[in-house]
């Protein structure tokens, strides 16, 4: 965890900073460019079509050539993908570059579920992705003030804010993932950082669950992409991601109209707040989750709070009450899923593993696409500002309703059989 989690979740951070880079650019590029607001919602989502059309194949090939070379491409490309945003100076400018971003992008977040499989035994892989979780909240706590200054950067060199903050935030991800190429390792037995009886101990323990997995996982990758668990929990994320992302791509305009202000480092700061609270019960449920193996419960409970959450921002007049929902509802949406992905993760292995993953995910990418338009459609249809957000906060309700009812899953072992080979080491 010490070696691994600290760069994948510097990586995600930069992942999610570049997707979502995009709602603190609204106004100023809707002023440059004439976007009306269906316009942006269009594009927002339009990323999420290429992302998802390409994801399973990514993710095989990453099984195929390792995640130290896939993860690099990847990384270099949408990097230099988020740069060229700074061109976006027409509507159809704005769609190709969006939809390129998510095609460039593609397999970057499935492919991590999946290394962490290769890495982590299923006791302790709730926390592992937890950590790994930290990377959206923590891309909004400290991102959230980057992108505010770097839009208060405008004027210089001749260049407008929102092109400096694609630039930077482009150039960035591209830097790390060259970097990833040398610091990445693609199984526990090339590690050279472990001793050889750690590397034995760690290989043992993980080809013990895949061994588990594999006694009821689907027998290839097609019978994978055609799994009826699959599709469900395909089904699940994509409300899940309905309700992240048709809040994340206008809570900095949200925040905005809360303190009678435009988007700048002020409301950097105070977007940060809601990813802080994510970052601390994110930090407190997985681990609780493992000891105890109610993953679905808290999975449910926290879903719930996140629906809530979502409604309440919308239907609240008072500022300080409107944030607090905020709280409430990125809390509940982070930290519900890695949660989520104990339930694909030990039911499959090998190769279906790598599709399965990528296929959940996928359909997660489509609730992507959605949820701007959805929320724009129900504010219009309504001519309120708050349907939106309470249709949003329905869909993440009707997700922890599936889990609840339709989502069942084995046991899990408290204790892990890595913890076990440590102990009997000398």
């Amino acid at each position: 965890m010490r070696h691994i989690l600290p760069f994948l979740l510097l990586m995600y951070v930069l992942s999610f900073l570049d997707r979502a880079n995009i709602g603190f650019a609204q106004r100023a590029l809707q002023q440059d460019t004439g976007l009306s607001d269906a316009a942006f919602a269009f594009g927002a989502g339009v990323f999420f079509v290429g992302y998802a059309f390409l994801e399973v194949p990514s993710n095989l090939l990453l099984h195929r050539f390792g995640a130290r070379a896939w993860m690099c491409r990847i990384m270099v490309t949408w990097g230099l993908v988020s740069a060229a945003m700074s061109l976006a100076h027409t509507p159809t400018m704005f769609y190709v570059l969006r939809f390129l971003l998510g095609v460039a992008e593609a397999g970057f977040f499935p492919g991590i579920i999946y290394y962490l499989t290769t890495w982590f035994p299923q006791s302790a892989r709730a926390r592992a992705v937890g950590l790994f979780y930290f990377g959206a909240p923590l891309a909004f706590i400290f991102g959230s003030p980057l992108s505010g200054l770097l839009l208060d950067l405008h004027g210089v060199m001749g260049l407008a804010g929102w092109q400096w903050l694609f630039l930077v935030e482009g150039g960035l991800a591209s830097a790390v993932g060259v970097w990833s190429y040398w610091y990445l390792d693609n199984k526990p037995t090339d590690a050279r950082w472990l001793s050889p009886s750690e590397r034995d101990a760690l290989a043992a323990a993980v080809a013990r669950d895949a061994r588990d997995a594999g006694a009821h996982s689907p027998h290839s990758v097609l019978a994978a992409l055609t799994d009826r668990r699959v599709l469900l929990l395909g089904f699940i994320y994509l409300l899940i991601q309905m309700s992240v992302y048709g809040v994340i791509f206008f809570l900095p305009q949200q925040v905005a109209a809360l303190l009678g202000t435009k988007v700048g480092i002020k409301v950097g700061l105070v977007t940060a707040l809601p990813w802080v609270c994510a970052v601390a019960v994110t930090w407190v449920v997985p681990r609780r989750a493992d000891r105890t193996g109610a993953h679905r419960t808290w999975a449910v409970l926290l879903l719930i709070l996140a629906g809530f959450g979502i409604g309440l921002s919308g239907a609240v007049h008072s500022p300080l009450l409107a944030m607090l929902a905020l709280c409430c509802a990125a809390s509940g949406f982070i930290a519900a899923q890695p949660l989520f992905w104990t339930f694909p993760t030990q039911y499959l292995a090998g190769a279906a593993a790598a599709g399965g993953i990528a296929l959940i995910n996928s359909l997660g990418s489509i609730g992507g696409f959605l949820a701007p338009s959805l929320r724009t459609a129900a504010e219009r249809w309504f001519a309120s500002s708050a349907a939106g957000l309470a249709v949003l906060g329905c869909v993440s309700l009707l997700a922890a309703l599936f889990i609840a009812f339709f989502v069942r899953r084995p046991p899990v072992r408290v204790t892990s059989p890595l913890n076990q080979a440590v102990n009997r080491a000398p």
